[in-house]
């Protein structure tokens, strides 16, 4: 840890609320298409067509979005009507225009390690929404650097290192993702740090444990103070 001169951190469910507005948005969905099929089933449906349609879409709502009508389309056989689908709609909308709430501490450890470390962002979505957020959290000016990465791969954190001109045992990311967090930055020889989310997106589970010197689990986001100060 002494090496450290970058902490980067996670939006979504790292700083702030997001999850929670996806599956509000997700049982929307389904009621809208209860008359098909169940909402399990229903839910099945758009998971996998998020999955098939992230190559093209990338993450964020505007992608989720698209896939509900997409869905809705498959699970009504091609009959689903235009008022439902303007519904859907209107659940991507909401979405973007969710109000920001911190996870408790942030600030607090924010103002504690920007006087000894360079603090930045390292999430992926929507460009404009993430900003959106940002924006509204109040958190900008705590950061040095704001990076939203198309997807969270061993390839795009060392693009981040480049941009940061530093080496992967220079940098921490801390995050709620096992998936997109922890174990690329694990494998380019940096450091990271779970901050377990009480719920996450099915994408981000692995099925496996972690054990890695340079990997550390807390409860809650005020705990990364007893580990970097």
């Amino acid at each position: 840890m002494k090496n450290i001169k970058v902490v980067a951190f996670d939006a979504d469910d790292t700083l702030w609320v997001n999850e929670p507005f996806f599956n509000e948005a997700e049982q929307e969905f389904c009621v809208l298409l209860e008359d098909y099929l169940t909402h399990q089933s229903i839910s099945q449906i758009l998971f996998k067509m998020q999955i098939d349609n992230l190559p093209l879409y990338g993450y964020g709502i505007k992608g989720f979005t698209l896939s509900m009508v997409e869905a809705a389309n498959i699970i009504s056989k091609g009959t689903v009507n235009v008022k439902v689908i303007d519904k859907i709609v209107k659940i991507g909308k909401k979405l973007l225009t969710k109000p920001v709430e911190l996870i408790d501490d942030v600030e607090d450890v924010l103002q504690d390690l920007q006087s000894k470390y360079k603090l930045v962002v390292a999430t992926k979505g929507d460009l404009k929404d993430q900003h959106r957020k940002l924006h509204k959290s109040g958190l900008g000016s705590y950061f040095h650097h704001i990076e939203v990465m198309t997807d969270k791969e061993e390839i795009d954190y060392q693009k981040l290192l480049k941009r940061l001109d530093i080496n992967a045992d220079e940098f921490i990311m801390i995050g709620n993702s096992l998936r997109s967090d922890v174990l690329p930055v694990l494998e380019l020889g940096g450091h990271a740090v779970h901050v377990p989310f009480h719920t996450t997106w099915l994408h981000e589970h692995i099925d496996h444990p972690i054990v890695h010197e340079n990997f550390k689990v807390i409860k809650k986001l005020s705990e990364v103070k007893n580990i970097l100060l």
